[in-house]
């Protein structure tokens, strides 16, 4: 989700408290629309960056070091001159605008104390950084607006800083009642979007939490409210600014099968059905959350390859796996042959020289008469054996089929998984060892530097939860990692899981029993449900059995596995709330 007011009411919260009366002691220009100011402030030293990239617009406090160029830019030259070891004085926030304004004195060249404001636009692609005198005058920004670009507000040298009221909304932190009714109330909009829409620095995801908190459906058209429920709405909305102005605020991340989803200053009661995780500051939200969408992103972009190469292979397979399925059903007919073969030489005896056909009781189907076609040119006997001869013909194609049927399910299911596997994947590790199954069955060429073994598969290692009850719950993230947790590092007593009838992760909880606590199974299936192909399903089953009745068929490909003798369970595929990600070192 893109920064909203509460989020920078959170961040300006956080930024007053470390930044107050503290000296900028080196302004760093790193990228053509991002700063750095390191501040020292007593004997702590606080980096904070601020991006006005119109893609991701950010601001927050990192521990993290960036190059700067040799050659600073002008714009960054010019806040070293006028902010270059001044005191930061205040950092506020217009409402509940994306906006930050960050005001510093600074002695100027006659020797005389000047203060000068950095404001900072946090607003898509028209953000910002703007450095102003006091009273409000542009002395320069970052990204240059002249009128050809926007007819609304110049920002140039010389031009009065004002924030341009586009939208004419509403200061959520100082509406009356009166004006959320006669105002917001009245637009013909579902409850979120006239809340969004009316309201400074509301985001959609907190309109509609503000929704679900007065027990309004978020969908449902304002006008169709009754006073009551208008009016618990402005309540249960006011109560949440109390929470901002109070800075009453409780930075998180909500996740979603494991991944980044959203993030929040304030406890997200629309959200309980996923992992909320808890943070001490929001910037340690947005950096965490930022850092964790682009591992993703960058791991999805660099398994495409291998996504590309397996969905190929894959599609050829289940063509090859059509064809071959009606070629077997052509080969149904074959025991007709026979059939037709045995009753010819049973009753052929009593056929004129010539017969077309053949007339008689067939003793497989209850006595009842079957009429058999003959070639006029043949013997009874020849008749009979060239029926015998499409009967054999018909059932060695049979044989054949089935077993190529059974190995091109065989590889569909593998190649499945192996998706499944793409899907999880979380480090280019995870990605070299999915290469590496995939070079060792011939789908992928072999790279040359691994043609001689000369360069081993990075080590990745299963996932390691704790449950709630304290025990260790490891899920493989490939067909490789399965192989080695459920053979060689599970124990026959450990229960193992997974998700039933699909492609899935093995988990493994180590030291379970079959009577350990039945918080430990539902946590464990959820897991197994949820590193499945049907993790996007509300409910799966998982089967659950001692991992000394899971068994490889030999030749088996990796990953591959029978049991006879199971238990099962439905499970919703999530994180359950009390599991523990544990980081093996």
């Amino acid at each position: 989700m893109a920064l909203d007011g509460i989020t920078i009411a959170c961040l300006v919260r956080e930024m007053e408290q470390k930044l107050t009366g503290g000296r900028v002691s080196r302004i760093a220009q790193t990228e053509s629309d991002e700063l750095i100011l390191t501040v020292k402030k007593g004997k702590e030293t606080s980096r904070l960056m601020i991006s006005a990239s119109p893609s991701l617009p950010l601001m927050y406090f990192t521990g993290q070091q960036k190059a700067a160029p040799a050659t600073a830019p002008n714009f960054c030259m010019l806040l070293r001159k006028y902010m270059g070891n001044g005191r930061i004085l205040s950092v506020t926030q217009p409402g509940l605008e994306r906006i930050v304004h960050i005001r510093t004195d600074h002695f100027d060249e006659m020797g005389d104390l000047a203060e000068h404001d950095l404001i900072v636009e946090l607003m898509g692609k028209y953000s910002n950084i703007i450095f102003t005198d006091a009273e409000g005058t542009i002395i320069d920004s970052i990204r240059r607006v002249p009128a050809s670009i926007s007819s609304v507000r110049e920002v140039l040298p010389g031009r009065p800083y004002f924030i341009a009221d586009t939208t004419h909304k509403f200061d959520p932190l100082t509406i009356s009642e009166a004006t959320f009714v006669r105002e917001v109330a009245t637009k013909p909009l579902p409850v979120a979007k006239a809340l969004y829409q009316s309201l400074t620095g509301i985001s959609p995801f907190m309109a509609q939490e503000t929704a679900a908190r007065a027990g309004v459906d978020a969908d449902r058209p304002m006008q169709a409210l009754q006073e009551a429920e208008i009016l618990h709405l402005y309540h249960t909305f006011s109560l949440m600014m109390d929470d901002v102005k109070n800075g009453n605020f409780s930075p998180r991340i909500i996740d979603q099968n494991g991944v980044p989803a959203e993030f929040s200053a304030l406890p997200m009661t629309i959200c309980t059905d996923l992992t909320q995780r808890e943070f001490s500051s929001m910037s340690e939200v947005l950096e965490t959350y930022y850092a964790e969408k682009n591992a993703a992103t960058r791991i999805h972009q660099r398994s495409a390859e291998l996504r590309h190469q397996v969905q190929t292979v894959l599609e050829r397979d289940e063509r090859k796996y059509e064809l071959q399925r009606k070629q077997l059903k052509d080969t149904e007919k074959r025991e007709r042959y026979r059939v037709r073969g045995e009753l010819i030489q049973a009753y052929g005896y009593g056929l004129e020289e010539g017969a077309k056909e053949l007339v008689c009781s067939n003793y497989y189907d209850e006595g009842k008469t079957v009429k058999i076609p003959l070639d006029p040119q043949l013997t009874p006997q020849e008749n009979a054996q060239h029926c015998f001869e499409k009967y054999n013909k018909l059932k060695r194609t049979y044989e054949a089929l089935s077993e190529r049927i059974r190995d091109t399910e065989a590889e569909i299911d593998h190649l499945r998984s192996v998706q499944v596997g793409l899907d999880i994947a979380q480090s280019e590790e995870d990605l070299a060892q999915i290469r590496t199954e995939l070079e060792e069955a011939g789908y992928v060429r072999r790279r040359a530097s691994r043609r001689k073994g000369s360069q081993r598969t990075p080590a990745s290692r299963p996932l390691h939860y704790r449950s709630t009850d304290g025990y260790d719950i490891y899920v493989g993230k490939n067909n490789l990692q399965n192989e080695e947790l459920t053979f060689r590092f599970a124990d026959g007593g450990d229960i193992w899981f997974h998700a039933k009838g699909v492609p899935g992760s093995h988990v493994i909880v180590k030291g379970g029993s079959m009577d350990m606590p039945a918080r430990v199974f539902e946590e464990a299936a959820a897991l197994a449900a949820m590193f499945s192909s049907e993790r996007g399903a509300g409910k799966v089953e998982v089967d659950y059995i001692p991992r000394k009745f899971v068994k490889k068929p030999a030749g088996a490909r990796p990953g591959y596995v029978i049991y006879h003798t199971n238990y099962s369970l439905v499970a919703e595929p999530a994180l359950a709330a009390g599991l523990e990600q544990v980081k093996d070192t």
